[in-house]
């Protein structure tokens, strides 16, 4: 009997042991799933305050140094004057190339033309598709545009004609004279094509005149209805 009875109480002892131990790791399961179950909202909340303000924090692109299409020049204007650019400089090489001239002054009139061309067009192609027009201090850049378009389209057509009436009929002479006349085709396209989109711009601005000017009767009426009312007022009085 006591053999049994020490039997029994050391089963009981172990059963209680393992009862112990799995108690403990239920609390220590406990536990771990409610500190996780903690940290989760901590997370969602940082991921969630990061998807609000990470759009305004984003850095923004740099603008693009090139503003074509604009107000001042279109995509189709800005290829007429690269056309334009490349033409006047292919007349202003092949005239170089020439070597000798029994009348030199044609000659000479076409040079200064096309290097004019080239030069002062690649300087107003660059001004009107970048943001340097914004700093020259230039405001009327639609009249600028056009009495240059028009009045190199002109003058390149007279050299052309002029060069191609004297000269010593070589290849390099007769290659000369037909880029002079295609510049000056594609000046006169660029002119059409500004008047066609925007119109004549010292037009524009003598509509614009009347309508300003029609404006200060109206405020005199205004202030002249004013003080007749008060003198009236205070003869009432």
């Amino acid at each position: 009997m006591k053999l049994e009875n020490g039997i029994n109480a050391e089963v009981r002892g172990e059963l209680s042991r393992d009862t112990k131990q799995k108690e403990s790791k239920l609390k220590l399961g406990a536990t771990i799933l409610l500190s996780v179950n903690q940290r989760k909202p901590e997370h969602c909340s940082i991921m969630a305050s990061s998807a609000v303000y990470s759009p305004t924090t984003e850095s923004h692109p740099k603008s693009s140094w090139c503003l074509v299409p604009s107000d001042h020049l279109d995509t189709s204007r800005f290829g007429l004057k690269v056309v334009q650019v490349l033409l006047s400089f292919l007349a202003f090489i092949l005239e170089e190339v020439v070597n000798s001239c029994m009348s030199c002054t044609a000659l000479y009139f076409f040079e200064f033309v096309s290097c004019t061309a080239f030069l002062f067009t690649l300087l107003l192609l660059i001004l009107l598709s970048t943001s340097l027009h914004s700093r020259v201090g230039i405001t009327c850049w639609p009249k600028l545009d056009f009495v240059y378009t028009a009045s190199i389209g002109v003058l390149f057509l007279i050299a052309s004609i002029v060069f191609a009436s004297d000269n010593g009929n070589t290849s390099v002479e007769r290659g000369a004279v037909a880029f002079g006349f295609l510049a000056s085709l594609a000046f006169f396209l660029d002119l059409g094509w500004f008047v066609k989109c925007n119109g004549v711009p010292f037009k524009n601005a003598e509509k614009q005149e009347p309508s300003n000017v029609s404006v200060a009767p109206t405020g005199a009426s205004a202030e002249t209805d004013k003080l007749n009312a008060v003198a009236n007022g205070t003869e009432d009085a």
